[in-house]
């Protein structure tokens, strides 16, 4: 077990009523997303008065740190805050109260699904990177592309270092900047759709991901350690001089709540420790929200109705029967 799983550990037992419990609804899709299904099952299912308080990584995090308040960040992505978070933890101020609360997240490098269907034996990151014939950049198709992040992205540094510390323009490679956000989504989309290949950087869960189902590849190159990618890969270039190989870092997501809820939150703190959402469904989701405008509420609705099979496993029958009935 990690250090931080070692912190995390539940202190008392939890008092058998819910009550009031403040909770963060973090200003991206999949955080509203579970934020707006926490809020109905709680309420519904087990009789807590929820309220959804606007927030982000670090704001919510100084918030519950220092305030005590919200009571929980359901989808908190902690490299951001890892260092305070484990003071926090160690002193008693906070708790993770789950590791992963959604599966198959996190940053990589990723090909589309035809191209990994295609092409089943180059299934890591290594074994791709001696095939740039098989991805060739359209202005000069004697070299391979690999898209990076459009510049000012954090990832665009990391990306950058890496295809340094791979040697990957000796290998044959151009890092292709996508110029934007739409860039690099449209890139992706038109591959996707054509039946062309393409390999790039992206992360999940995200929308882009659900609808075209892009396939993150493996790394058998191990994590190359915190004085690597912290003092060198996430630097720019002039600050990264001898970047190593190293796989992508891993994102950790917690949920995490104050001790206050720990002590008082009861059956709260029970269910929130047991619900995780399946990569591939969240993805779905998020690919539901985008095309359908949905807010986090609606598309909370929808999730309820359309995958009772997954969280009816989070609760009890009888409170299963409660929130259906709410729908």
């Amino acid at each position: 077990m990690t250090a931080l799983g070692l912190l995390t550990a539940m202190a008392a037992p939890a008092l058998a009523d819910c009550g009031e419990i403040t909770m963060a609804e973090m200003n991206w899709a999949s955080a509203e997303l579970m934020a707006n299904v926490d809020k109905i099952i709680l309420e519904a299912g087990l009789g807590c008065d929820v309220e959804l308080i606007p927030g982000a990584t670090t704001t919510t995090f100084a918030s519950m740190n220092e305030k005590g308040e919200p009571d929980v960040a359901g989808e908190l992505w902690i490299n951001a805050v890892r260092d305070p978070l484990t003071a926090a933890i160690e002193e008693g101020r906070l708790h993770s109260v789950l590791s992963g609360p959604i599966t198959g997240l996190g940053e990589g490098w990723w090909v589309t699904e035809a191209f990994a269907e295609a092409h089943p034996e180059l299934d890591t990151v290594e074994k791709l990177l001696e095939h740039p014939e098989m991805f060739p950049y359209a202005e000069d198709e004697s070299k391979g592309a690999f898209m990076g992040c459009p510049a000012g992205w954090g990832c665009q540094l990391s990306n950058a270092n890496l295809f340094r510390a791979f040697d990957m323009e000796e290998k044959g490679w151009v890092l292709v900047d996508p110029g934007s956000a739409a860039g690099l989504d449209g890139a992706i989309a038109k591959a996707s759709e054509r039946g062309e290949p393409w390999f790039g950087y992206y992360w999940a869960p995200t929308a882009i991901i659900g609808k075209y189902k892009l396939q993150m590849l493996d790394w058998e190159t191990e994590w190359a350690g915190s004085e690597n990618w912290d003092g060198c890969i996430v630097k720019a270039e002039q600050d990264c001089l001898d970047p190593q190989p190293s796989s992508y870092t891993e994102s950790e997501v917690h949920t995490v709540v104050t001790d206050r809820l720990v002590q008082e939150g009861g059956v709260a703190v029970d269910y929130l420790k047991t619900r995780v959402f399946p990569g591939e469904v969240m993805n779905e989701m998020l690919v539901y929200m985008n095309d359908q405008q949905a807010t986090g509420e609606d598309a909370a609705y929808y999730f309820l109705e359309t995958y009772e099979d997954i969280w009816s496993a989070w609760v009890g029958a009888e409170e299963a029967a409660a929130i259906k009935s709410e729908l």
